[in-house]
């Protein structure tokens, strides 16, 4: 199995794209990372040194991996962080060109524009750029709770008003930080219903727990799991990491090598 990654690169922090490269590697699968940003560091701890990628020289390697075989070899494509709406522009090209070239190719696009505590943390043209060019080319959208608001100008405050603003992105969601009561929920919603995996809150959680969530799903759905399942692996297998982990950064030898459910998630239906 393959997957590509179009997202952060962050040296000395377990977050973004490098994250995901690393967690799908430790599940067996193989991971080709384009990066859009390279930094030294979460910008959580302060000036991350590096730079974003030109989108030009974003392009080129991307059309390197093309002329290596590799877009009708991919099982998915995750689509994380952006630096400028040129990158967003790019990507949406790929996106099409990975589709024509294998059509059972699985993009879950991670809208990764802001959070309840910060908002927006990218400029708006890169927000719009991803609600306009890659969540249309989605075959799932991962976005937290406040991304969703953003994006289709519906509340999600809890798992009935976030299945309901999902429902507008028109494709399955995979939707993280909801409330459910005294826990946290994440959410997979397709048409109006789904299922609910909450666990108590914890509270020191490494940074990139979204960026792992995200690449959780995608390898549990490109192993052939139905959604229901996949939801209960992924967020199992964080919620064991969190735990794990406590706060900063996760170390490689937290992230799992086998996708497993766990006893501190419950799951429920949500809808019809």
């Amino acid at each position: 199995m393959r997957v590509l990654i179009l997202s952060s690169f962050v040296a000395a922090s377990r977050v973004g794209g490098s994250a995901q490269l690393l967690a799908l590697a430790r599940l067996g699968i193989e991971p080709v990372l384009a990066p859009t940003v390279l930094f030294g560091r979460h910008p959580g701890h302060g000036p991350p040194g590096g730079a974003a990628v030109a989108a030009e020289t974003f392009e080129g390697v991307l059309a390197g991996i093309e002329a290596q075989g590799l877009y009708e070899a991919l099982d998915a494509v995750i689509t994380g962080y952006f630096a400028m709406p040129e990158q967003v522009a790019v990507a949406a090209d790929a996106l099409t060109r990975i589709k024509a070239a294998g059509p059972a190719t699985r993009i879950v696009v991670d809208p990764i524009i802001g959070d309840a505590d910060k908002g927006l943390y990218v400029r708006e043209a890169v927000a719009v750029a991803i609600a306009d060019h890659l969540i249309p080319r989605a075959d799932l959208v991962t976005p937290n709770a406040w991304e969703l608001t953003h994006v289709t100008g519906r509340r999600a405050t809890d798992a009935p008003s976030a299945a309901a603003a999902a429902a507008k992105l028109g494709r399955p969601a995979l939707i993280s930080s909801v409330p459910a009561g005294g826990d946290i929920g994440v959410l997979y919603a397709d048409g109006g219903k789904g299922w609910l995996a909450s666990h108590a809150p914890s509270p020191a959680a490494p940074k990139g727990t979204g960026d792992l969530l995200a690449a959780f799903m995608a390898a549990a759905l490109v192993q052939g799991r139905a959604p229901s399942d996949a939801l209960e692996v992924a967020v199992g297998s964080l919620a064991e990491l969190i735990a794990a982990s406590g706060a900063d950064d996760a170390p490689l030898a937290s992230l799992p090598t086998t996708l497993t459910a766990s006893a501190r998630v419950r799951l429920e239906t949500v809808g019809g």
